[in-house]
């Protein structure tokens, strides 16, 4: 028997890029079978920071969702992966929304002069904001993995569809198919490598033991390319 909560379609949208380097800026939209509407981060800010000068807007996570005939309104949650400003760069559009963020990634940011210049749209009023602890099962068929390293209390998701099965989003935790590896990182002075590194065990770990067969890396181009992209959907 298929819970309606259960996800029924997956759009992946492109929102910006990196030109530089060629790097799409991505944010996610879940639909399930009751009619909610979940979306997955929410892409750059309307107005890059200095320190982003390197990103730049293309069609914004607005534009897409009209594309499919949703208005911000439509957005039950946001499930915000961690507050860079190229993930929750609108998220102050989304003032319907409960927004669904790791406790320690939270509190983290507060006093974090990295999420400082977002913090307008990130620091939202609390009762729109609801704080998880670690893996959650946040309905059906649909999970947050909580994959510390690139930033503390990172979260990942799981999405379990009908017709493509479980779809595995790393984010931040992979955002390049050729880091999905058990090898040990080069030492590159990163504070946090031994964090990252653990993170990607843990979903190679998750991969195998759930049979996995769609990875959508967070800033993959060359996957990129190959994906169907909103308004096509996977369901």
């Amino acid at each position: 028997m298929m819970s309606q909560q259960m996800p029924q379609r997956l759009y992946l949208m492109q929102v910006g890029t990196m030109p530089e380097y060629q790097i799409p800026i991505v944010c996610y939209l879940v639909q399930t079978g009751d009619g909610k509407n979940i979306l997955i981060d929410t892409g750059l800010p309307e107005v890059i920071p200095a320190e982003g000068a390197d990103f730049e807007n293309g069609q914004d996570v607005i534009t897409q969702l009209a594309t499919i005939g949703l208005t911000p309104d439509a957005i039950d949650l946001v499930i915000s992966t961690h507050y860079d400003f190229d993930h929750a760069g609108r998220h102050g559009a989304f003032t319907k929304a409960t927004y669904i963020v790791q406790r320690v990634h939270h509190l983290d940011a507060a006093s974090n002069p990295r999420f400082a210049a977002n913090r307008p749209q990130w620091d939202q009023s609390s009762e729109r904001i609801q704080l998880v602890d670690g893996d959650t099962q946040l309905l059906p068929g649909l999970e947050l993995i909580e994959t510390s390293g690139h930033v503390p209390g990172h979260q990942s998701v799981l999405v379990r569809l009908p017709k493509t099965g479980a779809v595995l989003l790393p984010i931040d935790a992979v955002p390049f198919a050729n880091g999905f590896t058990r090898e040990q990182p080069e030492a590159d002075n990163n504070p946090d490598a031994e964090a990252i590194h653990a993170s990607t065990i843990k979903l190679l770990d998750l991969v195998e033991r759930e049979q996995i067969g769609l990875v959508i890396f967070g800033h993959d181009n060359q996957q990129w390319q190959t994906l169907k992209l909103a308004p096509a959907f996977y369901e």
